[in-house]
């Protein structure tokens, strides 16, 4: 069963922290789904991933074209296409238990600095954890990131 990485960002946007994590996924070789539920929000990521320094290109595409299931990054509003080893949520978007049983990983970033996102996030935990999925929380409140919270990790 895969574990669930919570991120819980105050100092970086979730485009800067994507574009940190987005790349160790692919190094492992790696296909991940990022996932939001606002189409828009969805629209607005894409670009950013493509305004990137040309040297971090990360190659993704967005949920409804022909090659859908080629892609190695896929911003999506809910299942993936590609097959993901990896889900990244993002703005809340949910992951069941179920989902992340067969993934390497899934990774829940929540603004910090956000009390519905906050509070969207402990939901998320306790759901998740209460559902035996090992799960670690991250927080880069110092600086850097520094995990301070495990549960159900072997």
């Amino acid at each position: 069963m895969g574990d669930v990485y919570f991120y819980h960002l105050t100092r970086r946007s979730v485009v800067d922290t994507l574009g940190a994590l987005l790349p160790r996924c692919l190094s492992q070789g790696w296909r991940v789904a990022v996932r939001c539920g606002d189409p828009a929000r969805i629209a607005w990521l894409d670009e950013k991933l493509w305004l990137g320094p040309p040297d971090s290109f990360l190659p993704h595409g967005v949920a409804g074209g022909d090659y859908d299931a080629r892609q190695p990054i896929l911003l999506t509003p809910d299942q993936a296409a590609n097959d993901p080893h990896c889900v990244m949520s993002v703005d809340g978007a949910e992951i069941t238990a179920a989902e992340v049983a067969p993934l390497a990983r899934a990774c829940i970033l929540f603004d910090g600095l956000d009390g519905e996102a906050l509070a969207r996030a402990r939901s998320q935990w306790t759901t998740l954890t209460g559902a035996g999925v090992g799960a670690r929380y991250w927080s880069e409140e110092s600086g850097k990131w520094e995990e301070k919270a495990t549960k159900n990790i072997a």
